[in-house]
């Protein structure tokens, strides 16, 4: 059951922003990586097996303020809350293992892809093994972080880098945030897709092999806001995918992973981080 916790009040944090995820992959990178999914992959996981992977919660902070960056315990729970709900169809459960909190002004600022701040971050904080996910709240402040609401890394990439996997996302994303579009806690629910091994629907616009799901209509775009009747790319079935949740529409507007994305997901998650559903 997810927990409704009150909005505070105040101004929206994210007043300025649309959805944008720091998540990209170029064409040679992509196909590389799909190269080596083929020659890793066993046999398909069953629809209906299970499996719960541990979570690591890591809340950077500024100061002891919502504004701050201190998120209390109630939001953390609640976000998980949703990932279970929303991950539920997939056979994949999540497990809160810690909650730690760490003060630094500078990484909560400062933080950006790809900077010395967040290796030096996950190079102390990281925890458990290639199955576990470690969050990493943020204030993404910066300008090379500008406009960002989170950033994953991709299940192929643990074994070249594992100190560097997880996923950071912007600490007013989570559920009960002042925030007017992002406050349901999709923005971890997003970036979590990426760790398990999904791309955005609109990769590689409307040119196939696009975001290697045959179910997800090709997208030209990311969707901004709700356009719920939205077509970029003639000549495909069906609408945009604008309700999935690795779209860029708002919090509200995303209801599910579709049931191709949930096979592609478990069976990354075999290959690449030794997950064993039952």
């Amino acid at each position: 059951m997810v927990v409704a916790l009150p909005r505070p009040a105040g101004a929206d944090p994210t007043a300025g922003r649309s959805r944008s995820c720091g998540v990209h992959i170029s064409a040679q990178h992509l196909r590389e990586g799909e190269k080596r999914f083929r020659s890793h992959r066993i046999a398909p996981v069953p629809e209906n097996a299970t499996a719960t992977l541990d979570v690591y919660f890591h809340v950077v902070y500024a100061n002891e303020t919502l504004e701050g960056g201190y998120l209390p315990d109630e939001q953390i729970y609640a976000q998980v809350d949703v990932m279970n709900r929303d991950y539920s169809p997939t056979g994949v459960q999540w497990n809160l293992k810690t909650i730690s909190r760490i003060k630094s002004p500078e990484w909560f600022l400062n933080i950006a892809p790809d900077s010395d701040g967040e290796k030096a971050m996950k190079g102390l904080y990281r925890n458990g093994t290639k199955s576990d996910l470690n969050v990493y709240t943020v204030g993404f402040d910066n300008k090379d972080a500008s406009g960002l609401l989170g950033i994953a890394t991709f299940p192929m990439d643990y074994a070249s880098a594992p100190q560097l996997d997880g996923v950071m996302i912007l600490h007013s994303t989570l559920p009960g945030s002042a925030s007017q579009q992002y406050n349901l806690g999709r923005t971890l629910v997003h970036e979590s897709g990426h760790w398990v091994g999904l791309y955005h629907t609109f990769q590689g616009g409307c040119d196939a092999p696009g975001d290697h799901v045959d179910d997800t209509t090709p997208e030209e775009s990311p969707a901004k806001g709700c356009p719920i009747n939205r077509k970029t790319c003639a000549g495909t079935p069906g609408l945009d995918p604008v309700q999935n949740f690795m779209d860029y529409s708002d919090d509200a507007c995303m209801t599910g992973f579709s049931p191709g994305q949930a096979k592609r997901l478990r069976d990354q998650l075999v290959a690449y981080r030794g997950v064993k559903f039952v």
